[in-house]
This record gives structure tokens, sequence and C-alpha cells, in this order.
């Protein structure tokens, strides 16, 4: 197989019951972006029968796809812009997050032609000027009082609680109560209270309220490498694992150019061996050499630039590597998740969702 990406679903019911075990919340489980990578409908039901009570994701196709899928917890859907088919949501009994008067207003009517009462999430702003009511607030407050709809959840999101010590955690948590307060001061009383993250989750006890959305910790990787450690630190399991074939194996003297714009040369007699993925199976373009894959017992790290579909690594000279053998990119040994990312300048996040769907998801 040129190229696959091995799930570990026990590893993401192991994640899921570490954190359980630590909480009285309940756990959400955040399944956007394809479940981050690794497969929307298997990871969901994973989460689930590992004690997960709510499915989180952004987009209304995804809760869609749950429910086709006849997954039948409660599922939130927090990014539906305007032009959103807030009747069928509805009617697919999916919860709808509310970041301003006029989605209210959109959901309130398609609760009217669905003749079914419309379940939904306010949304504030604490903080982040992003998702949220901010400026709106004081209209939102006389609206939402006499509208026909459940509020059945109350909720914002913290820019940075992966910095345990920033201020700007606890003026979020006191932003929240004065918003909640306010609403309760109008007559509505959300059932539940969300704002805690996965580094909430794993560092800020206090911000845990009624639900987690257990999001990046819920895969097995740390929210921030530097400020709360590694995965293992933290006890989790990391879910994911790409491998991909060796296209061929060359030798090659030293100073050979290796990739467009000859930008590196080999620096030695050595062996290249050409890796059947690129950019357009979401290896980044511009990762460097603290990447690679490991084959043949050893690590190979990536020299020249990454190609569409393919990249080329330095075996060393003396490896015993051949066509046809498997790599491993990243996983449970040679470089990790954490390494491709600091290689490529970016965040263990962005390494796992950008795996492109061309790239087959196997599931132990």
């Amino acid at each position: 197989m040129r190229a696959f990406v091995e799930v570990n679903l026990r590893a993401i019911a192991d994640n899921v019951s570490l954190i359980k075990r630590s909480t009285e919340a309940q756990i959400l489980a955040v399944v956007k972006a394809d479940a981050y990578g690794h497969g929307l409908v298997p990871v969901s039901k994973a989460a689930i029968n590992a004690g997960a009570t709510w499915l989180g994701v952004a987009l209304l196709e995804e809760a869609l796809v749950l429910r086709a899928a006849e997954i039948k917890v409660p599922i939130i859907a927090w990014l539906t812009p305007p032009s959103s088919d807030f009747k069928l949501a509805i009617e697919s009994d999916i919860d709808l997050a509310v970041p301003s008067l006029r989605h209210l207003e959109l959901i309130v009517a398609a609760s009217k032609a669905a003749k079914k009462r419309a379940r939904i999430h306010i949304e504030v702003d604490t903080g982040m000027s992003r998702g949220g009511l901010l400026d709106e607030w004081s209209t939102f407050l006389a609206a939402i009082s006499g509208a026909d709809v459940e509020v059945v959840g109350f909720w914002s999101h913290f820019s940075s609680a992966d910095e345990p010590g920033a201020a700007i955690n606890k003026e979020q948590e006191v932003e929240f109560s004065k918003k909640l307060a306010q609403l309760r001061e109008v007559g509505v009383n959300p059932k539940y209270l969300h704002i805690a993250n996965s580094a909430a989750a794993l560092t800020n006890e206090n911000s845990h309220q009624d639900i987690i959305r257990l999001g990046i910790a819920m895969y097995g990787l740390s929210p921030d490498l530097n400020n709360l450690g590694s995965s293992a630190k933290l006890g989790l399991k990391p879910a994911m694992r790409l491998k991909s074939e060796l296209h061929l194996v060359k030798r090659v003297p030293a100073g050979t150019p290796v990739g467009y714009g000859q930008s590196e040369r080999t620096s030695r007699d050595t062996k290249l061996a050409i890796i059947t993925m690129g950019y357009a199976d979401g290896i980044p373009r511009n990762t460097s050499n603290q990447a690679g894959v490991f084959v043949a017992g050893a690590k190979a790290p990536i020299i020249g630039r990454v190609s569409m579909d393919q990249f080329v690594v330095d075996l060393g000279p003396d490896s015993k590597a051949q066509a046809g053998d498997i790599a491993e990119v990243f996983g449970e040994i040679g470089y990790s998740i954490d390494d491709w990312a600091s290689a490529s300048s970016t965040i263990n996040y962005e390494i796992v969702t950008r795996i492109a769907s061309r790239v087959p998801r196997i599931y132990t």
C-alpha cells in the first residue's frame, strides 16, 4: 500500500477514560475535521463507548454524517454560517451554537418552519475575539428572553488555556460568569455550562463546569509541548501512526543535488529513498531535515524539498532498506507527531488534521 494511517481506537478510548476519571463533568468528544484526521464515525463511536456523552463538530455537514451513522447522543455544531440549513439541523436533533443575534433570528424562523423547538447553546466572546456574542449582547438579552427555543447550553472558548499562568484565563472565567448572571437576570437558565478545552481539562479543574470539550488530548497529543509537557508526561496515548512505502532506493555520490531548486546536496556518498507521499497527502512542504522516516531500523531525515506526491530521505550509506519496504513517517518509533510539527514550524493539531483523504485509514 502506497501510504496509510493506522488509528488506534483503544488509545482514543483510554484517553477519554483518563480525563473522565479526573472530573465530575460530562465529556464532549470534539470530532470536527474528520476527528482531527482520525476518522469521524469510528472515533465518535470509540469515544462514546469510553464514556463520552456528547459530540462536538464545527460544521453542520459533519453532524449530519453522524446522525446518518445512527449515532444518538447529543451533537452540537458551532460553525454554522447564516446560509446553513437550520431547519434540517433542528429536524435532525442537532444542537446549534448561537454566536449572534442574526443566528438567533434565523434559528427561531427555522424552528417555526420545522414545528419543533430548536436546541441552542449561547456562545459568548469572553476575550478571544473569535466566535460568540460581544457588541450585540444587550440587544441579544432582550431577544432571547422571549425566543421560543430551548436554551440547552451557555459556552465560550479559552484563548490561552495551554498557558496555565496567563492572566487572560481568569479574566475569561470572570467575564463568562458575568454574562451568565446577566442571562439569568432575564429569566434564561441554561442547563449546561462549558468553557474548558483539553488544556483546561488537564490544568484548570475550576473551569470544568458541566461539560468538558475534549479535543487534541483525546487523540493522545499534548495541547502545548512547551507549557504542558509531552503526551507521555500527561498520561496520553497518541492514536495515529502514518506509514508509507519506499518507491525506490538509489545510491548517489557526495554533492548530488536533491529536489526542486537543488536546495540541498548530499554531504557524502549515501543512499536515498523516495517516499510515496507529498504535500497533496498532507506532508508540509516546508518540513526541514529535523523530520523524516524510520525504516530498516534507523531514522532517515528528509533531504530537499517536499514535492506534491513524494519526498526524499537520506538513508545513509549502509542502510539495508529496499524499495517496497514500509517506512513509519510518524508514530511510536522514530519521529513523533511533535517532531514533525517542530520541523514544519507548526503545531501537532495541524500535522494530524492535514493528512489527506486519499490516504486510507486502518483501524486497530
